[in-house]
This record gives structure tokens, sequence and C-alpha cells, in this order.
């Protein structure tokens, strides 16, 4: 048997060997070709077999009723069990719904890189989320543009490569959102939540906290940046932060090193008064004196405290002390340069009150310092004046006050003209001033007024002058362009007036008068004249001749800012009439010559037969040519005066007829006054006795010479006294002066006689004007011909003075320049001489 047991094993005993038997027999009805294979090996006998076999079956079948009972009992339990669970996990998944649920959120999920999304909502909704839910993934529509594209690429990045991340974001309609990605399992999962209440609030602390760092940086660059020192000091009183500044001020390499070193910018006793402030979280305001970079600078230090921490910045005001001591001095030097001048200003503040006013501002309006001096507004000045009327007259007072006042709030100048009552013009411009109110200047333009009106006044009158001219006028400006001509030029050159009105040039002006005047010579010179760039022009003119017969006379005179002035005078009648006075002056002068070489040939032969008549009656005087009688002899007397007479007739008429031909010369010498008086005296005697009349001489100790001729001085002497004579009535005197002033010598000759009129006064130095006016005197009317002449020759003026019934002074000037002076001489008068 176990030999045989083994062979069963050996052979491929099957497998319930040894197991139990409820599997042996279900090994053996599950292969029952297997189970014949048994039998047959094992020999055994069919109804032990079958015995068995049955038995078997009842066993099993038993078994299998127990193992059924207890399976179906253990089911029964599983089942419970699993209901239970199903139970617990529906409990869970209402569970988890609710709390999904309880807030709005999104989830989106991928699957694989490219797969679907798989979207689920919980009661949040975007733009379009709701109808279309797909267009959640439209970022763009419900996100603002920046945190849809960081969105965007934070879930890009999911897919690919699984990278988680978390964003706050914010919505078009001003919500917020919290995306949260992250890879789960084999998928990705996206998650959207609007954010409220304390994540909201959140989201806003940190934004704001972000700002808030931001500023903070901005600020400590601004506060590094700056070039004044700055600092803070914790609760302690360390320094803590520096600027650059303050390293700078306290010589230190950097800001870093001030603050590990602790060098402090103020002196102990300002940092003692910081720290009591800053204890007490106060601000604290000095102004120290301190050592900046080696130089002693006033500083103007702020502090200001809070929570027992300190900041501080300190202003260096020299550069401003500097500057505001040079303002102040500007300032002064502007006011006294303000009051000497002469325009008003007043300076009003933006209350409208006086703060400064110049002296011609007093004087203008003509109010009194003291009330200056109080500072009064602009309103209560213009009352004052108003009732004063100083001011314009105007109907609605207190509306013109009021655009006046409007300057205050204007950004630009305003100007103003007012008409006073007293007839004043005066030229208000109200400045606004950069820190507020108005600075108003008031010029008198009275005077400006006037000579605009009387210069436009002129102007017109000058314009309508130049259109009535007969003379033709022509200004061209310093680009050769007509700016205007009278009708006269036009009607001259026969012009076109419409044409001149365009203003056209010289070219083409001068182009239409070559028709009457073709000479190029002379539009060149004109052309040149106008169009020329010389400042130094010279005036000229030239005559021009048409060829229509008309002559005129052009005149260019230079203008300023380069214009030119043309005139054109139509001298045909003059030019004619000079013509026919040429030539009848070339007969005068023929006639002329053959007039004074007929005097000179006829007084040369008058001389001779006049000097052997006086030669004659002065032998016929002497004794030894025989006695003559009374009668006789006063014959001879009045022969000898008539001869004499007749003698210096001709000499007169000898010495005009030299002057007319410009030959005769003066012999210049030192001439003795008192000598040539008494000479002059000396040739009248005769004169003097005859007529009863006295000579006075009135002359000064330091008369002296002077250089002229002395027979013609003589001469002039002797004529006025022998007109003063014979004017004179017997037992009157005659007065002969003279006296040095300055570089002249001044001889007077002075009659008590009739006297002469007037009309005949304008004529008494014409040639053979005589006139005796009652009186004794006969004469051909060459004496004071011959004065005049001579003193011609001379340089000097002769006047005369007279009136009827009063006696005429005749006065004779001589330059008395290059004279020797001698001693003087007393002068005296006697009797007619001296």
């Amino acid at each position: 048997m176990m030999g045989r047991r083994r062979a069963i094993e050996h052979s491929g005993a099957p497998p319930f060997a040894g197991a139990s038997f409820g599997s042996a027999l279900l090994w053996l009805t599950a292969t029952p070709a297997r189970a014949a294979g048994l039998l047959d090996e094992l020999a055994l006998d069919p109804q032990i077999v079958s015995f068995a076999f049955s038995g078997g079956l009842a066993i099993f079948a038993a078994a299998i009723v127990v193992a059924y009972m207890r399976e179906r009992a253990g089911w029964r339990r599983r089942e419970a069990a699993l209901s239970g669970e199903l139970d617990d996990a529906r409990a869970r998944l209402d569970q988890a719904k609710t709390f999904l649920a309880a807030e709005p959120q999104i989830f989106v999920a991928w699957s694989a890189p490219d797969a679907e999304p798989d979207i689920h909502s919980s009661s949040l909704t975007m733009t379009g989320a709701v109808a279309a839910p797909r267009r959640i993934l439209s970022f763009g529509a419900w996100l603002a543009p920046k945190h849809a594209e960081e969105l965007e690429s934070a879930v890009e990045r999911l897919r690919q490569s699984g990278e988680s991340f978390r964003l706050a974001l914010a919505g078009v309609a001003g919500r917020h959102f919290d995306a949260d990605g992250r890879a789960v399992g084999g998928s990705v999962v996206l998650r959207i939540r609007e954010v409220s209440g304390d994540r909201l609030e959140l989201i806003g602390l940190r934004e704001r906290h972000a700002a808030a760092q931001s500023e903070l940086a901005g600020l400590r660059a601004m506060l590094q940046a700056l070039p004044a020192p700055f600092w803070i000091r914790n609760d302690a009183g360390e320094l803590v932060f520096v600027n650059d500044a303050y390293a700078q001020a306290v010589e230190a390499k950097h800001a870093e090193d001030a603050v590990a070193r602790k060098l402090e910018l103020l002196d102990q006793s300002a940092r003692s008064a910081a720290e009591d402030a800053r204890r007490k979280n106060g601000v604290w305001q000095e102004r120290v004196n301190a050592v900046v970079a080696g130089e002693r600078r006033p500083l103007d230090v702020t502090q200001a405290s809070v929570s027992g921490s300190a900041a501080a910045i300190a202003i260096d005001r020299h550069e401003v002390e500097t500057v505001r001591a040079d303002l102040e001095q500007q300032m002064q030097s502007h006011v006294r340069t303000l009051d000497q001048l002469p325009t008003a200003v007043a300076s009003f503040d933006r209350e409208r009150r006086l703060i400064y006013s110049n002296d011609a501002y007093a004087k203008l309006w003509q109010l009194d310092p003291r009330f200056l001096e109080q500072q009064p507004t602009d309103g209560q000045i213009l009352d004052r004046l108003r009732a004063e009327q100083r001011v314009p007259v105007e109907s609605d007072y207190r509306a013109w006050k009021e655009r006046l006042f409007e300057a205050y709030r204007s950004p630009e100048p305003v100007r103003h003209t007012w008409h006073l009552p007293d007839g004043r013009i005066i030229d208000v411009v109200a400045h606004p001033n950069p820190k507020g109110g108005v600075t108003y200047l008031y010029d008198d333009a009275t005077k400006a007024y006037d000579l605009e009106t009387r210069f436009n006044a002129l102007a017109r009158m000058q314009s309508e002058t130049l259109e009535t001219l007969h003379e033709g006028v022509a200004v061209f400006g310093s680009d050769g362009r007509l700016r205007f001509s009278n009708p006269a030029f036009a009607r001259l050159w026969r012009l076109d007036a419409e044409a001149l009105e365009k203003r056209p040039r010289f070219d083409a002006v001068a182009a239409k008068c070559r028709a009457l005047h073709p000479k190029d010579e002379t539009w060149t010179a004109l052309q040149g004249f106008v169009t020329g760039l010389n400042e130094m022009r010279e005036g000229f003119s030239r005559r021009i001749e048409c060829n229509d017969g008309v002559v005129l006379d052009c005149a260019a005179q230079p203008l300023l800012e380069g214009a030119a002035l043309l005139t054109f005078v139509d001298v045909s009648a003059d030019v004619n009439v000079e013509r026919a006075l040429t030539d009848r002056n070339t007969a005068l002068l023929a006639a002329e010559k053959l007039r004074n070489d007929f005097i000179h040939h006829v007084s040369y032969e008058l001389r001779s037969p006049l000097n052997n008549i006086n030669g004659f009656v002065h032998l016929l005087g002497e004794e030894s040519t025989g006695a003559l009688n009374a009668r006789q002899r006063e014959y001879l007397g009045y022969v000898s005066k008539s001869s004499a007479a007749l003698l210096a007739i001709v000499d007169d008429i000898l010495d005009l007829a030299t002057i007319d031909e410009d030959a005769l010369e003066l012999e210049m010498s030192d001439v003795d006054v008192h000598a040539t008086m008494r000479a002059a005296i000396e040739g009248v005697q005769d004169r003097l006795a005859e007529n009863s009349i006295d000579v006075q001489i009135v002359a000064m100790d330091d008369v002296g010479t002077f250089r002229g001729d002395a027979k013609r001085v003589r001469q002039i002497l002797f004529n006025l006294l022998s007109n003063g004579i014979g004017f004179s009535r017997p037992g009157q005197t005659v007065t002969l002066a003279v006296l040095r002033r300055e570089n002249e010598i001044v001889f007077k000759v002075t009659d008590r006689g009739r006297g002469i009129s007037p009309e005949i006064l304008e004529r008494v130095f014409d040639r053979f004007e005589s006139h005796t006016a009652g009186s004794r005197h006969r004469g051909v009317g060459l004496g004071l011909s011959i004065v005049r002449a001579f003193m011609e020759l001379h340089g000097g003026k002769v006047f005369i003075d007279s009136a009827p019934g009063e006696g005429t002074t005749v006065t004779c000037v001589f330059p008395a320049h290059a004279a020797q002076h001698e001693e003087p001489r007393v002068a005296a008068s006697a009797g007619g001489a001296e």
C-alpha cells in the first residue's frame, strides 16, 4: 500500500492527497475521467467503491450544506458590513458635497495633457460661465488681462510638467479669485474660488503691505538722495539710519560707516534737547550751528518722534541766508530805484492791502504819506480818490471797481486807460504778483496822448499838404519799393496812379519814366541812391530835361531806416526866365563894365581939372600972388569948398566903382583909435564952425588899437560925422564914442537932429538915396553906402537907430582880434576938436 501510494505520488498524485474529503470530492467531480482512471489503478470493488462514493457524496453534501450555511452567514455579515460602508460613503459623499457647496468654486480636471477638461462648478458664476462652462477656460473674458495671462501660463506649466501653483486673481468686475493648481494621482486639478470675507481682507492687506513696502523703498531711496542730512533713531536713541548727505557732513566713508561709528552731527546741547523731545513723542525744531564737512554752518533741524523713534532732517541755511541778504540788498536797491522813477508804482497783497508805493505814486494821486503808511486797501484808496474826483467818472462806480479788481484773479497783466476829470490821461497796468496780489503801474500819458494827437494831426496835415503840392514827391523804402507818391509825381511823369498804389519797385518806375527822359546816367544815379546799402548816403540834386520840353529839378535826400526821398519840381518857367535873365545879366554886365570904365575915365578926367582949380585957388590965396579984397576972398573960399566937395564926390564914386569890381584892397595896419578920431574931426572942422556945432568925444582909456585900414576907418568916421553935422541944428552937439568889448571895437556917432522916418530908414544905405528932411544937409547919397561897403570889407557891421525928432545913432562894429594895444590916452572934447 505504501509502495502503491508512493507510486501514485510519483505518477502525479492528485492535489487533494492529504487534503480534506470535500476538497477531494470536488476534485473528482470536476475531473470524472481522472476519477475513473484512479479506480482502475486501485482495483477496488465497484460496490465498495459505489458505497464509498455514495457515502462520500452524502458526507460531501452535508459538508457542502454546512459550508454553505457558514458562507451564507459570512456573506450576510459581509453584506451588512458593505451596506454600512456604503451608507457611510454616501454620508461622507453628501457631507463632501455639502462642504463643496458651502463655498463658491470651480473644479477643472485633466486626466492627460491632451485630454478634454472635466469642469465642475459649485454656485460660482462668471461672465458666461453658467451658459457655457467651457468659457471658464477663457480667462481673459472674466479676469484682468495681466492676471489672465499669469493664470494661463501657470495652467500650461501644470498640465505639461505638473508644476503646482497658487495665485490671487482680480476679475474685471472688481471680484477677487483664488486659483490653486496641483497634480492628483495621474490627473491635474485646477480649483478656482471666489475670495471673500477674511481671505479678501487678507488679500487687501497683502496688497497694501506690498504697496507700503514699495513706498517705503521709494521713500528710503528719496531720503538717500536728499542733499540735506537725514537720520533716524530707535527707541533707545541710537542711530539706525542715515543718508549719504549725513555721512558726508560727518566725514564718514559711507552711511553704514556713520551708523557703525555712531558719528553725531549735532553738538551735545542740541542732542539733549532733541532727546527730550523724542522721549515726549514731540516735534523739535531749532536752528543750531554745526560743523558740516569741516565748516561751521547754520542748520534748521526738525525732528518728529513717534512711539519712541525719531526722524530728523537738517537744512543748511548758509546759502539761504546769503541769498536772503543779497535779496534784501537788491530789494532795497530796487526800492530806491523805484522811488526815483517817474512812473507811479503801488503793490498790493492778496488781501488787497497796500504793501509798497513809491514817491511818484503819492505825488500822482496827491495822497498823504501818513495815510499810505496805514496800509489801506485798494478799495479804500479808490474810494478816497473818488471822493476827491481823481478817478474816472463812472455811472456804475461799484461795477467799475469790481472790473478793476479782476486783475487779482487774472493770470495775465490787465491794462486800463483812465480819463480823469482834470483832463489827465493815466495808463494803468495791473501785473499779478506770483505770491498773490497785484502791482499797479500808473503812467501819466497826458503828454504822450497830446503828442500823439498832434503828431497824427501833423501827419494828416503833411499828407494832405504833400497831396496838394505841385512838386512831385516819391518816397522809396530800403527794399526799393515805392512807399508814397503824390498826384503831382504821377502827373509830371505821366504815370498811372493805380499802378503806383501797388507799390512797384524803383526799376519798374524808372522803366516807365525813361519814355520822357531816356538818359541812363540819371536813372543809374537815382537807382544807386535808392537801393544802395551805404549808410552814409549824401543827398544830391540834378536837373532833368524831358522830351516834352518840361524841365525838372530832382533832389534826392536820405531818410531814416534806409528810405529815400525824391522830389521833382517843374522849373520850366523858371528855366525860361533864368535864360532870359542870364542873357539880360550878360548885357547888364557888359553895360556895367562900360559904366565902370566910363566912370573911371570921367573921374580921372575930372580929377585933373579939379586939382588944377584947387591949385590955382591956393595960389590966389597966397599973398605972393597979390592982395585980394574981402569979396574976392569970399568968392575964392566958395570956389575952394565947391571944388573940394566935388573932388570928394569923385573920390567916392571911384571907391564905389573899385568896390564893385572887387579891386579895392585894404591896407591893414594897427589903427590908433584916438588918432583916427582926431583926424576925422579935423576934417569936419570947417563944417563945425560954419554950423555952430560941437563934437563930443567919449572914449575909454584902454581902447588902444585894432587891425584895419586907417585911411578907410577915418573916411567912415568922416562920413558919419558929416551926416550928423548936416542933420543937426546950430548949437547942438554931435557925439563920437568908442569902446572895446571882448574882441570888438565899437564906434558910435550920435546927433540930436531931426531923425529919420522908418520908411526912409530902410533905404539909407542905398546908393544915391538922399533925404534932407528939411535940414541944410545936401549930398548925392553915397556917404552911408561907402560906410557900409568899407565895414563889410573889414568884416564888421553897421547899425542905424533913429526916430523922428529924437536924433540918429549910427554904430560901427569892427573886429578887434590881432590888434596891438597901446598905452591909453586921455580923450577930451573942446569946441568940435579934441
